[in-house]
């Protein structure tokens, strides 16, 4: 595994980090265990999860296996950067009680202290906002979370699903107290989905954060899915965002060529799509959410895969980027 610092941090991270959205929904609490011990002997360590995974009347069960699964020792939880998220509705129902949700200082102090009860341990090393609360200014924020810093509760705060100008706003709200402030952000970023170039990853440039991609196979679109359908075995990406963009005809016309242009190279579309996204600027790595041991070695082997020029060249015809902003709105 290669590793590399989580932004301007001295945290060092490796370049694949584990999502365990699916643990619970989709895999058991001792396949999901299992996935976790493949994960650390294969030398990663930046596990990524949220208190509401879970879903439904389960939120919160996704934190709940990753604390099983450190209590059962073997420094599993000290050979781990453990990264969780605040802002969803715990509400099983979807109307929470007020309070129990969004950037409040009050919902980020029940909030943590709920993970870390679920989670099983005493600190998170990076509490990232799910999203902007448009109600709650910075500095109240900001208030919660040095204090939290200074309890020992979290040691980094992280965002996700930010726009450019919202982490802007948020780490000059925490350079005015003197605080840290954000040291990453997750955001949607693949190959067929570029947008965050154009502000949001060089807003995470100019301020020392690290950039953190989610859905970097874009729901499947990106993993061989065209070829999977013809195979009868894309039933998974009939629905979601991979179904919907496949039913785009100028979409599934890039889906189209860019595996022809893998099949040439004998490449694996799943490994490049996650290898194209380690050769781009500022990006710490991907979030890959593998269901089995082969789709976590799969995902191992795109870190050593060097992609040529020629290849990232003909990537870049086939799923143009916007380019950075104002040049791609403005002239």
């Amino acid at each position: 595994m290669k590793y590399t610092q989580l932004g301007r941090t001295g945290l060092k991270v490796s370049r694949l980090v584990l999502g365990t959205m699916n643990f619970g929904p989709k895999t058991g609490e001792a396949e999901s265990h299992a996935l976790m011990d493949t994960a650390l002997d294969d030398g990663i360590n930046f596990f990524d999860t949220a208190n509401v995974y879970g879903w439904g009347e389960n939120k919160g069960r996704t934190e709940e296996i990753l604390g099983t699964w450190f209590a059962q020792g073997g420094d599993r939880r000290d050979k781990v950067v453990l990264a969780t998220k605040v802002y969803g509705n715990m509400g099983a129902d979807g109307a929470a009680w007020p309070n129990h949700d969004r950037l409040s200082a009050l919902n980020i102090r029940r909030a943590v202290d709920a993970s870390l009860r679920r989670l099983q341990t005493d600190h998170i090393d990076l509490y990232q906002f799910h999203h902007v609360d448009r109600r709650t200014p910075f500095d109240e924020i900001w208030q919660a979370m040095d204090t939290l810093v200074q309890q020992g509760k979290i040691l980094y705060a992280g965002s996700s699903n930010f726009p450019g100008y919202k982490i802007a706003q948020a780490n000059e709200a925490a350079a005015r107290r003197g605080s840290l402030g954000l040291v990453s952000e997750q955001c949607l970023y693949n190959l067929a989905e570029r947008r965050a170039e154009m502000e949001v990853i060089p807003a995470a440039e100019e301020y020392g954060l690290g950039v953190i991609a989610w859905s970097p196979l874009h729901g499947g679109l990106l993993g061989g899915a065209i070829r999977k359908e013809r195979e009868g075995g894309g039933s998974r990406t009939k629905d979601g965002r991979s179904g919907d963009a496949l039913a785009n005809s100028t979409i599934r016309a890039q889906v189209q060529a860019y595996e022809d242009l893998l099949d040439k190279h004998g490449l694996e579309p799943g490994e490049v799509a996650l290898a194209w996204l380690l050769t781009r600027p500022g990006l710490t790595g991907p979030i890959v959410g593998p269901r089995t041991d082969e789709q976590l070695a799969s995902a191992v082997r795109a870190v050593e895969l060097e992609l040529p020029q020629e290849l990232l060249t003909a990537l870049d015809e086939i799923f143009p980027g916007p380019g950075p902003s104002p040049e791609a709105f403005a002239w």
